[in-house]
């Protein structure tokens, strides 16, 4: 059989098709797409991970979505467009979705990465899902794919459009604060984890020596965006509560 897939990671991978909404023909891809690099080479899979299935995944997705958002923003002029995409299919984002389909429960990591909390961080989780969805594609087909993609992620697209929540968060970070005072916020960061090839950045953006947001990405840029947008809804739930006294 297939390297790690028994009768019982079988009789689990039935249990997932029932969150995923989606029949798979066989069980080898979806198996491989929730492994974890760290548990190939604990077991000794060479090369049998998710890496691959992920990289295909993640073009299927924004096809799906940069489609999706074409077609229903007719008006809407391509950097607005790509914006939009960009918080749909985030990482944050992505990891969320995975949380809901409980792919943790399915993430094969080792033994290390697991006593360090590794199936609820959010890149290994938002990684899971592009591997899934790229399993689904070669398993399947386009259509299927994009119908699983907007069942997960169509409302999102709607709800963050009408709430603009796609506009740059560091430039409307900047702004809101500058309404009160000409400082500006400054960002840095707090944490770095993973190889080079892989790294999670964590960043903490400071307004006045008071830490306004915390965020993480792939890249510095993107857990700047992070931290700004985490800092916007403290700001927001700030100003509420100050209104209601």
């Amino acid at each position: 059989m297939t390297k790690g897939l028994s009768q019982e990671r079988v009789a689990a991978l039935k249990r997932l098709e029932a969150h995923l909404g989606v029949v798979f023909p066989s069980y080898e891809l979806l198996h491989q797409a929730l492994i974890h690099k760290s548990y190939a080479n604990e077991q000794g899979f060479s090369g049998y991970h998710n890496e691959r299935l992920e990289f295909l995944g993640d073009a299927v997705l924004e096809l799906v979505i940069s489609e999706h958002t074409y077609r229903c923003f007719p008006s809407a002029p391509e950097g607005e467009l790509a914006r939009l995409r960009s918080v749909v299919v985030s990482e944050h984002s992505l990891a969320e979705k995975a949380r809901s389909l409980k792919l943790g429960e399915f993430l094969l990591v080792s033994r290390g990465e697991a006593h360090a909390g590794g199936r609820n961080l959010d890149s290994l989780l938002s990684d899971a899902l592009e591997a899934v969805i790229g399993a689904m594609y070669l398993e399947l087909d386009y259509n299927t794919c994009r119908d699983f993609i907007l069942g997960l992620l169509g409302a999102d697209v709607q709800d963050i459009w009408q709430t603009r929540d796609f506009v740059d968060p560091k430039s409307a970070l900047q702004e809101k604060v500058q309404q009160c005072s000409s400082d500006t916020p400054v960002y840095a960061v707090y944490d770095e984890q993973g190889p080079d090839h892989d790294k999670t950045f964590r960043v903490a953006v400071k307004w006045r020596g008071q830490v306004l947001g915390r965020g993480q990405g792939k890249t510095k840029k993107d857990a700047e965006q992070d931290a700004a947008r985490s800092a916007l809804a403290y700001l927001a739930r700030k100003n509420s509560k100050d209104e209601e006294r």
